[in-house]
């Protein structure tokens, strides 16, 4: 219970006790009394009053004990003052003593004062020196590593700086960030943060810039090591089949002695670079990439340097596969060109193995893509313009070394496979427009005779070239000739060229011995059939090609056909494919050599019946003479003349051929002159004239009996003159009333003479005989002969009015 209701308590059971224990809690000097003095007033009325009287008693009754105590003790007071007042003087005495003592003892004690100055100072000194000892062993660790973070940075090892910036903040500055230069060091680590992303972003800048310019070095270097390591691998096979007794063509090469010339330079550069092999690494400084990988990992923005990079290698690969636009003038361009988008693909590569996502496979493979897709197009629009089937097969190489190297590094290149296919199409236009070439220049100086033979040697060197047998010339004594010209062996050996260079497109494709063979065979069909074919008909058709060289063409035809299938043992033998194989191509030199044939002989016809026309328009026949020669024109017996050395010439050609000739040139010369009667410009014809052009046709007649090309069955040749006879005989015998009866019966005796023939020979013969006897009608005879024209003209109109009608 507290005072208050303790006392209120007294105050009820007795007033005077109560204000007896008030009295006593404020002498006793507890805290607080307000309470206590709260319960004297409240409590009772008039209890102030009554409360004050027992104070005032309670002050009265302790003034006579202090007054009692002061009364007790006042003897000894005065006593006190008594001895104190006599030790007065003595206190005097020792305070001058002390004073003096005092003045002595300070003068004594400057020194000391001084002294002690001094010791106090060192003292702080030293306690001072302690501090900022203690302080600097704190701080120096941060300042050396400060320093060395300094260094880091001047010596350009940033990632070490960015670690040693780590430490710095998570270790050193704690210690010391009450100083104010870790504050200065605090605030300057991100600048230098950022110089250092900077710097390392710029040398990443410098690394791109030389790879790009040093990316066709890189590619160049790759594409050596992926030639020399394909040619050691075929190399060992083909040892391997030495050594197994095989003579299959390693990785579909032409054979030996061809590919000698290919390989022979490539082991002189192994040679020369085989104590070095450079790498990718020895090549190119690396590091930029590492550590501005590194730097921004560390700093946290490692997907800003990802996506910098990619964007910044992707517009290098545009510009690698951009093409300069007159790449298809040279090997080289394409050279470049190539090492340069390996040079760029070997360096990703690299980075896709050495780093942690900086690129991806993923990121790779599109990238390849879409250069793949470039490169095809640029390859196909360039290739057009190529028109060198040498630069083409170059173009061929690279292609494979190209793809074999990135192949080598992953990189699918089955496109590219493909398109060298679109390639071969045109690396075999280019051959045929090349040898077409080659044929034209054959054809050109070749003399169209046959080839003479002095000796053994030039024989077997022939022989040795074209493959001709013939027992019969065998057996002949030097000198000889053989029946073809100098262009059939030429021919025959640029064919065999064009297969070697065929088939050196074929190389390195990766494709069966089959699949070669069908190329092979399509490809020299396509030879055969256009481009020698086309030159033969070329040929033929010049105007300088007389009918000899013509008899020379079509033997040489003949022998170029019977030696096809010897080109065809060749590509067997290049590619041991069996021609009994199901699915092997056949050569077309047959078809071939036969149109060219048969282009010959009807140029041989053409050009016969051309000659046949220049000695017929020699002619010059006096149509209005009286009387005939006696004897052949001129002009005919030349042309007879000549057609029995032409045909002289025939004997070299199939028989089929001479008499075709033979019948052709004479029905020519049939028609020839019968036209010749029949000209609508010749006005009259005397019968002086008739009987000299019956003396010509005799002797067509007498020509063709003499069999110029034998083979002909019976009078066969001179059915050719039939109708030339018959007109004649009609005139020479004037047998009119037979022809007239007869006319239209198989048995007629002039059933090959047409009736509008007759009519328009026989009125130029009435005009002629009008004018040449003006006094005919006095005499009887010539009167009945003019009469009997008349009757037989107006005969052979009706005939031939009945058969314009009938028509």
């Amino acid at each position: 219970m507290s005072a208050a209701g303790k006392s209120g308590a007294m105050l009820v059971e007795d007033p005077d006790q109560t204000y007896e224990n008030v009295l006593a809690e404020i002498q006793s000097f507890e805290l607080p009394i307000e309470a206590t003095l709260r319960s004297v007033y409240d409590d009772q009325p008039n209890a102030h009053k009554k409360f004050m009287e027992k104070l005032d008693a309670c002050i009265r009754n302790h003034d006579k004990e202090i007054e009692k105590m002061c009364n007790f003790h006042h003897q000894g007071f005065v006593d006190a003052i008594t001895e104190l007042l006599k030790v007065r003087t003595d206190a005097e005495k020792l305070k001058v003593q002390v004073t003096d003592t005092n003045r002595r003892f300070q003068d004594a004690g400057k020194e000391v004062i001084v002294q002690t100055e001094d010791i106090i100072r060192c003292r702080i000194q030293q306690r001072n020196i302690t501090t900022v000892v203690e302080k600097l062993q704190l701080c120096l660790p941060v300042l050396e590593m400060y320093s060395k973070l300094k260094e880091q940075m001047s010596a350009k090892r940033y990632y070490s700086a960015l670690k040693t910036m780590e430490q710095l903040e998570n270790v050193y500055f704690p210690r010391v960030s009450q100083y104010r230069f870790c504050q200065l060091m605090i605030e300057n680590l991100p600048k230098l943060r950022e110089d250092i992303k900077e710097i390392s972003m710029s040398d990443l800048k410098d690394f791109l810039e030389s790879i790009r310019k040093h990316s066709d070095k890189i590619g160049e270097t790759a594409m050596k090591q992926a030639q020399q390591q394909k040619l050691f691998s075929v190399i060992l096979q083909k040892q391997n089949n030495v050594k197994f007794g095989k003579t299959v063509y390693i990785n579909d090469r032409i054979p030996e002695e061809r590919n000698e010339i290919v390989l022979k330079p490539v082991f002189e550069e192994e040679d020369e670079n085989e104590e070095e092999v450079l790498t990718v690494q020895d090549l190119v400084d690396f590091s930029p990439v590492y550590q501005c990988l590194h730097i921004y990992s560390v700093l946290g923005d490692e997907e800003t340097f990802e996506n910098y990079y990619r964007k910044q290698r992707k517009k290098q690969a545009r510009l690698v596969l951009q093409p300069q636009s007159n790449m298809h003038e040279t090997v080289d361009g394409y050279r470049r060109y190539f090492t340069q988008i390996v040079g760029f693909f070997v360096v990703e590569d690299h980075i896709l193995h050495v780093t942690q996502g900086l690129v991806t496979r993923a990121y790779t493979d599109e990238l390849w893509n879409m250069a793949l897709s470039k490169i095809i197009a640029v390859l196909r629009a360039h290739s057009s313009y190529c028109t060198d089937p040498d630069l083409v097969l170059e173009l061929k190489n690279l292609i494979v070394i190209f793809a074999d190297t990135l192949q080598g590094y992953g990189f699918p290149v089955n496109r590219l496979f493909d398109l060298l296919f679109e390639i071969r199409d045109q690396y075999n236009e280019t051959l045929l427009k090349k040898w077409a070439g080659v044929f034209r220049d054959i054809f050109e100086e070749d003399n169209y005779s046959p080839i003479p033979i002095v000796n053994e040697e030039e024989y077997k060197t022939v022989i040795s070239k074209f493959p001709f047998q013939d027992p019969d010339l065998e057996k002949q004594s030097f000198p000889k000739k053989l029946p073809m010209s100098q262009s059939v062996p030429h021919i025959y050996i640029q064919v065999k060229e064009f297969i070697y260079a065929s088939l050196k497109f074929s190389e390195s494709l990766h494709r069966s011995s089959t699949e070669i063979d069908d190329m092979l065979r399509k490809s020299t069909n396509l030879l055969l059939t256009r481009t020698l074919s086309s030159c033969l008909l070329n040929l033929i058709k010049k105007p300088h090609i007389g009918l000899t060289e013509l008899v020379q063409i079509i033997i040489n035809t003949t022998h170029l056909e019977q030696a096809c299938k010897y080109l065809e043992d060749f590509i067997t033998n290049i590619t041991n494919i069996s021609q009994e194989t199901v699915h092997t191509t056949r050569l077309y030199g047959l078809s071939t050599f036969k149109d060219a044939r048969h282009a010959a002989e009807g140029e041989i016809y053409t050009k016969l019946n051309q000659k046949i026309d220049e000695f017929v328009q020699l002619a010059d026949y006096d149509w209005t003479m009286s009387e005939p020669d006696g004897r052949a024109s001129g002009y005919l017996m030349d042309l007879i003349n000549f057609l029995r050395s032409i045909f002289q010439v025939f004997t070299h050609l199939p028989g089929k051929v001479a008499q075709t000739a033979c019948m052709s040139a004479c029905q020519h010369l049939s028609t020839s002159l019968m036209q010749m009667l029949l000209d609508s410009e010749l006005k009259q014809i005397s019968m002086g004239a008739v009987q000299q052009f019956n003396l010509d046709v005799i002797q067509c007649e007498l020509f063709a009996n003499s069999e110029p090309v034998p083979g002909f069955q019976g009078d066969t040749l001179q059915l050719a003159f039939i109708d030339l006879r018959q007109l004649l005989d009609l005139f020479m015998v004037w047998d009119w009333s037979t022809y007239l009866a007869d006319y239209g019966q198989p048995a007629s005796k002039y059933l090959r003479v047409n009736p509008n023939t007759a009519l328009t020979l026989l009125e130029k013969i009435k005009d002629t005989s009008k004018k040449n006897n003006i006094f005919a009608q006095f005499r009887k005879n010539d009167r009945d002969k003019q009469k009997l024209i008349e009757t037989v003209v107006k005969q052979l109109r009706s005939l031939v009015n009945g058969m314009s009608q009938h028509t």
